[in-house]
């Protein structure tokens, strides 16, 4: 037992364990698997090299995860109507990377949301291996904070770009998909998809899919997915070929087998029907922050979403997003800092703060519950001052509520 041999590393897991109960986690990106997915992860698959694709390994004793593999290919075709699957990214990034790889040479132009209106450090950040090796252009929001499709038309011509990128880290509109796709054609561009935060709506009809439109979709399979960290390459069948050859060899060596058994479990998760009624608590708690917000005041990006989270503007209340960031914790309500459109702080400051709703929905968080955490977090931003213990209290109660 590993509490006998190494009681370091089990007192450190275990002290995990009991901050993950008694916070409210509020990060977009993370969620709470299931027992299930767990008991996959800690198999003694973790012992198997696998190098390659099942029926193609360089390794011998590899027939029973070429079935599980196999399996989790065929469950996440299922579940978004995917002509061909990888499921060998150890994580979105990697996801991303490996799709790059397959379609682009350095140097390529690429035309991508920026960070600081919502994209993602692998959609061509300054200080990414993206933004190093090929020629990212970013396309803006518009005044209303969302996505202008109109100037990314346009961009599109003057830029002729090898490949344009749609999807986000911390945007909160539904994303027109269909739009996009036709300007990728009009110019003769590769349309991909970094779909890893909406995964979960995707899957369960809730946010348009970007599977009929795209060459390429990636995801992680950790946030909406509800399942373990670690990413997905979706594609087209005439590029199924190079995406598995970008995986391996070109960027990765031998695949996670007891993760992606994992992933495997939470793609059969998600193809049942709880599984959806699930993400329509996500959306009616996200929205309840929303409706809450709003009646007190408080400024959010596009204000308000279609989506799993929002972005919180602190600019007119003087405070940045490192400092409620902290604040929070104190009171074990978990969030993160987070750049804004037209950000003029750095991003270890930010002017904001990002919140999501899967890994409390999970919990099971109703809207009632949500409520009660708007309450803390408007009071904190709004009162220097606050009653730490009167607050404390409130979050002890509702983490009490579902440990």
């Amino acid at each position: 037992m590993l509490k006998d041999k190494d009681v370091e590393i089990y007192e450190l897991i275990k002290k995990e364990e009991l901050r993950q109960k008694d916070t409210i986690e509020l990060i977009a990106s993370e969620n709470v698997v299931s027992e299930e997915v767990m008991e996959a992860m800690g198999s003694v698959l973790t012992n198997k090299y696998a190098e390659g694709v099942p029926g193609n390994r360089y390794y011998g004793g590899c027939e029973y995860v070429d079935d599980i593999e196999n399996l989790a290919r065929d469950r996440v075709k299922k579940l978004f109507g995917a002509e061909h699957a990888n499921v060998q990214p150890h994580s979105g990034a990697s996801a991303n990377l490996a799709a790059y790889f397959a379609i682009l040479n350095p140097g390529d132009t690429v035309l991508a949301m920026a960070l600081p209106d919502g994209g993602h450090l692998t959609h061509g950040s300054s200080v990414n291996i993206s933004g190093k090796y090929f020629n990212f252009i970013h396309y803006p929001l518009g005044e209303d904070q969302r996505i202008d499709y109109e100037k990314l038309h346009q961009m599109a011509i003057e830029y002729k770009p090898k490949l344009i990128v749609a999807g986000a880290s911390a945007y909160s509109r539904i994303i027109d998909f269909k739009r996009i796709s036709e300007v990728a054609k009009e110019v003769g561009a590769y349309f991909m998809v970094d779909m890893a935060h909406i995964a979960g709506l995707v899957a369960t009809g809730l946010h348009p899919s970007p599977v009929p439109y795209a060459d390429i979709v990636t995801s992680t399979t950790h946030k909406t997915l509800r399942g373990p960290r670690g990413g997905i390459i979706l594609c087209k069948s005439e590029l199924s070929k190079k995406i598995d050859k970008a995986v391996f060899p070109g960027t990765q060596g031998g695949p996670l087998e007891h993760v992606i058994a994992g992933k495997a479990v939470c793609f059969g998760e998600a193809l049942k029907p709880e599984f959806k009624a699930y993400c329509e608590q996500i959306i009616k708690n996200a929205k309840t922050f929303e409706n809450y917000f709003n009646e007190h005041g408080i400024k959010m990006v596009t204000n308000g979403t279609d989506n799993h989270l929002l972005l919180l503007d602190l600019t007119e209340y003087g405070k940045t997003g490192k400092y409620m960031e902290d604040e929070l914790s104190k009171l074990n309500i978990v969030v993160n800092k987070n750049t804004i459109p037209n950000e003029k702080l750095s991003p270890n400051l930010a002017s904001g703060i990002r919140i999501g709703t899967p890994a409390i929905t999970t919990r099971g968080f109703k809207e009632e519950d949500v409520l009660v955490v708007a309450e803390i977090i408007t009071e904190v931003i709004k009162n220097d001052n606050y009653d730490y213990d009167d607050l404390s209290y409130k979050v002890r109660k509702l983490t009490e509520k579902y440990n």
